[in-house]
């Protein structure tokens, strides 16, 4: 990764022009809106190739560099990158703008680092089994599914409720990579298992993110696409 930072600084100081990195991923998933925060928060030019039924060359081409078949996928120039999580970390050594997503200090980095792994394997995680049961078509495992799902979003809110006590955002004052997992996590999860008035830290915390301009526009542009979800979006949010 050093090397990123330092190729970077020379194609400034050349003045050689830069290619707008590609992402390939889909407005209505929640990993693609996390990386969608990123971006967004620091105005960074990119192309967004929308994989679908209407994009059959988006798609195959995200399947030939993927055939894991996992979306978002970021390439720029010769170099692609999945997994949301180092997705974003590369953005700010290789497109770094004003917005420090993850802190310069090892321990403050640690902390983020921490919390959007919980984020994203307790909370967006947890809400995917009660997806996953539903997309089965199957009574049993749907039951199934949002059983397993209420149980496990339950644990993260009442830990998330103490931890999360007196912050702006989810590591302090800074927003950082840590929200930009949050935002989907806790939008989605709230449409799967409500966080309820016992909650009333997290409740205020999911409103603020919903209100931050980076994930209000990741939101309205997936608007469109709520159908799709297998659950039954809520007319509300």
């Amino acid at each position: 990764m050093a090397d990123v930072s330092r190729s970077t600084i020379a194609e400034r100081q050349s003045g050689a022009p830069r290619h707008a990195p590609a992402l390939y991923g889909h407005p209505f998933s929640s990993y693609t809106q996390k990386v969608l925060i990123a971006l967004y928060e620091n105005a960074t030019p990119f192309e967004f190739r929308c994989i679908g039924p209407d994009t059959p060359q988006h798609t195959g081409e995200w399947l030939r560099r993927w055939p894991l078949r996992k979306f978002p996928l970021l390439l720029d120039g010769e170099r692609q990158l999945v997994e949301t999580s180092i997705i974003v970390e590369y953005l700010q050594l290789a497109h770094p703008g004003p917005v420090r997503l993850l802190p310069d200090e090892p321990m403050a980095a640690l902390d983020v680092r921490f919390l959007d792994r919980f984020f994203d394997l307790h909370v967006m995680n947890a809400m995917q089994l009660a997806v996953d049961g539903a997309l089965t078509g199957d009574p049993v495992k749907r039951r199934d599914g949002q059983a397993m799902a209420e149980e496990k979003l339950e644990r993260a809110y009442g830990w998330l409720e103490g931890e999360l006590a007196g912050r702006t955002w989810a590591a302090g004052d800074d927003f950082t990579l840590a929200d930009c997992a949050a935002a989907p996590s806790l939008f989605y999860a709230d449409w799967t298992h409500r966080i309820s008035d016992a909650y009333p830290v997290l409740r205020a915390y999911r409103a603020r993110l919903l209100a931050r301009p980076s994930f209000a526009r990741a939101v309205e542009e997936a608007r469109p696409f709520r159908p799709l979800f297998p659950l039954g979006a809520p007319d509300r949010d």
